[in-house]
């Protein structure tokens, strides 16, 4: 093996690796140096190389301050930390221990611990973080018993109320949420609620977030502060170019109107929020300067000067605007108030879970998080995935996220900060990409995603302090492993009680034909589609094979008629396959009729033994379009779509409410 593969592996990255169709790749020595390169190991010659593996080793020695494991099991560290003999265990509730390290040969021997939580020890002169976590996560058996779930996904800017504001937000979501619970739903899945670029009405991604720690503050209710979103146009697509602005003015004003009481709030609110939130509401702020006075997309567009957020030109500009900075904590405060309303509504209406987060993947590298803490962060590659079914062309996504040396380094506090945040106002978790918690695929900025390499993650340590945060915040959670499973991973999230996700087009057995209701795994969350795929009635149509052409997107068909036809067989397919599980009979429909096939495929995913069924609002409503077209930016309107009509008179609907009744019936079967 050459030096450059001896290089690539000790810094985690995966040469050889087996794509969606099980075909073996190999990733090219040009795309190895590129990564290598931006993850600080030079690769350029063999003297570069050989000081890379250097700085590798030296890298793992400092990242010896952080061990997890399951409680009551013994831990081990790599004898690289330290030497045998006595230590010292701080417990979280202040309890000390002395204990005995033993030398082994798989490493260093630390005594089990009874105690879950965020511990800490003292080994010679190195102090180290120790998370014990539960064997497994919290689980819905716990919650509820032998109760199989279910309730609908929404894109909460798609909700629609009794007001006609320009678009959904957590006011909306709390009235969706009752009018769901009235029906049967013990849990409502949403879109992704962390903070954006409130001042570009471009940026309304819930999927490239600025940070991952705070909210999205464009979805904060403005009647809790006795406001009251603009009257505005409620066509079938949200105009984000306007309704953005419109919203912050309206906030604006209810800023300068707001009460003593609501300035004691948000003054507690900041306090208790500390650095990080001080931070961010001084991001926003500069942000929104900067990009009304050059167009500035983030910090890296900045002067020179603001890079660090520490420095004097940040400092003298937060005490300038102080106003503009507390502008934004007042926005964050409001936004938190609203998010906790809407779960306490979900749980006041009778779900057991409520809120299911999601927790997105990544987020923008000209971002809050990333202009406060970079060293947390990949910089230089962006986080995508390679060609598969969901993107037959690979995808880059154009957001960063953890470098895995650098959770070591801090203990995983950045991860642990950030599963604190998703999980302070849900029931349960949806992992977004969840194979990225054992590999990450990398792309330098500015490459094909096909010249990206797999990365290596820290994934023990990730599920144990997902484990933790679950159990504490008593939270089901969710991993999104759709796309190119690493063998293993499965089984693990299984061991983990993390539950997978059944979608409808991708059970299929070793002919093509769609598996069985009955054989869905049980600790699974099944599902007729997702926010990237096809609706019910999209695809019984073809819609997305219109799309795919439309675009030019790679497709194994040699063109749009044959897709067509395959589709057709298909859809022979999945009749059958609804016949026989007994939730529907008859003719099968014309590819222009799906109303049945909608309430068949419902009933289906309600029939499956998976203990949570999600159905996503678009197919309870019957919708042909999805909301999100993967790889695309303006050539599909992604995230701007919105439901027909008030989603309590959506429900009462004599065809939905049948729809919702006979799912709600199968689930309780």
């Amino acid at each position: 093996m050459s030096l450059l593969h001896d290089l690539a592996q000790a810094a985690g990255l995966q040469i050889d690796w087996e794509d969606a169709m099980g075909a073996p790749q190999r990733v090219s020595d040009a795309s190895l140096i590129a990564i290598l390169a931006a993850l600080g190991y030079p690769a350029g010659s063999d003297a570069a190389m050989a000081d890379s593996l250097a700085r590798i080793a030296q890298d793992h020695d400092s990242a010896c301050g952080f061990l997890s494991a399951v409680v009551g099991e013994p831990l081990l560290l790599p004898t690289a930390c330290g030497e045998a003999g006595p230590a010292t265990l701080i417990l979280e509730d202040g309890t000390r221990r002395d204990i005995m390290v033993e030398a082994t040969n798989a490493g260093l021997r630390v005594p089990a611990i009874d105690m879950i939580g965020y511990h800490r020890m003292t080994l010679g002169a190195r102090d180290i973080r120790v998370a014990i976590a539960p064997p497994r996560c919290f689980s819905i058996e716990d919650a509820v018993g032998d109760r199989r779930l279910w309730g609908p996904a929404v894109q909460i800017a798609a909700l629609r109320d009794d007001s006609d504001s320009a678009f959904g937000d957590f006011g909306t979501l709390a009235r969706t949420a009752r009018a769901f619970a009235a029906r049967g739903a013990d849990a409502i899945a949403i879109s992704p609620v962390h903070a954006l670029f409130p001042a570009d009405a471009s940026r309304f991604s819930p999927y490239a977030p600025s940070t991952r720690l705070f909210l999205n503050v464009l979805y904060a209710d403005p009647a809790l502060v006795g406001a009251e979103a603009a009257a505005s146009e409620t066509g079938d697509l949200i105009d984000w170019k306007n309704a953005i602005p419109d919203r912050l003015r309206m906030l604006r004003q209810a800023y300068d109107r707001r009460s003593e009481a609501v300035r004691a709030d948000v003054a507690a609110y900041a306090a208790k929020g500390g650095e990080d939130l001080e931070r961010h509401a001084r991001f926003d702020a500069l942000h929104a300067h900067f990009f009304a006075e050059t167009g500035a997309q983030g910090w890296r567009d900045w002067p020179a000067d603001y890079h660090d957020p520490d420095g004097a030109a940040v400092t003298r500009f937060s005490a300038e605007h102080a106003d503009a900075v507390g502008f934004y904590l007042f926005l964050q405060w409001l936004a938190k108030r609203s998010l906790d309303e809407a779960q306490r509504a979900s749980i006041d209406s009778g779900m057991a879970l409520g809120l299911i987060a999601d927790l997105a993947v990544g987020m923008d590298s000209g971002g809050s998080h990333a202009w406060s803490r970079p060293d947390d962060l990949l910089t230089g590659l962006s986080i995508g995935a390679p060609p598969d079914l969901l993107g037959p062309d690979g995808q880059s996504w154009g957001i960063t996220g953890f470098s895995p040396l650098a959770l070591q380094r801090t203990g995983f506090e950045p991860f642990i900060a950030t599963l604190r945040a998703a999980l302070d106002h849900a029931g349960g978790i949806r992992i977004d990409h969840a194979l990225g918690l054992r590999r990450l695929w990398v792309v330098p900025e500015g490459a094909s995603p096909t010249e990206g390499a797999y990365l290596a993650m820290p994934v023990d340590d990730l599920f144990r302090l997902i484990a933790l945060a679950s159990h504490r915040a008593r939270a089901v959670v969710i991993g999104e492993d759709l796309g190119t499973v690493p063998e293993g991973f499965r089984p693990a999230m299984d061991a983990m009680a993390m539950l997978g996700m059944r979608v409808l087009w991708f059970e299929r057995d070793e002919k093509g034909g769609f598996l069985p209701a009955k054989d869905y795994a049980t600790d699974a969350a099944a599902m007729t589609g997702t926010h990237d795929l096809a609706t019910v009635a999209g695809w019984w149509r073809g819609r997305d094979i219109e799309w795919q052409w439309q675009l030019g997107r790679t497709s194994r068909a040699a063109n749009e008629a044959a897709d067509q036809a395959a589709r057709a067989d298909e859809r022979t397919s999945l009749w059958a396959a609804l016949v026989a599980a007994g939730v529907t009979e008859g003719r099968q429909p014309a590819p222009d009729d799906p109303g049945r096939v909608i309430d068949a495929a419902l009933a289906f995913i309600g029939r499956t033994p998976s203990v949570l069924a999600i159905v996503p609002m678009e197919d309870v409503v019957g919708a042909v379009e999805q909301p999100n077209l993967p790889g695309t930016i303006d050539e599909h309107p992604n995230w701007r779509r919105r439901m027909p009509a008030e989603t309590g008179t959506l429900l009462a609907r004599p065809d939905i409410a049948a729809r919702l009744a006979a799912f709600d019936t199968e689930r309780r079967s």
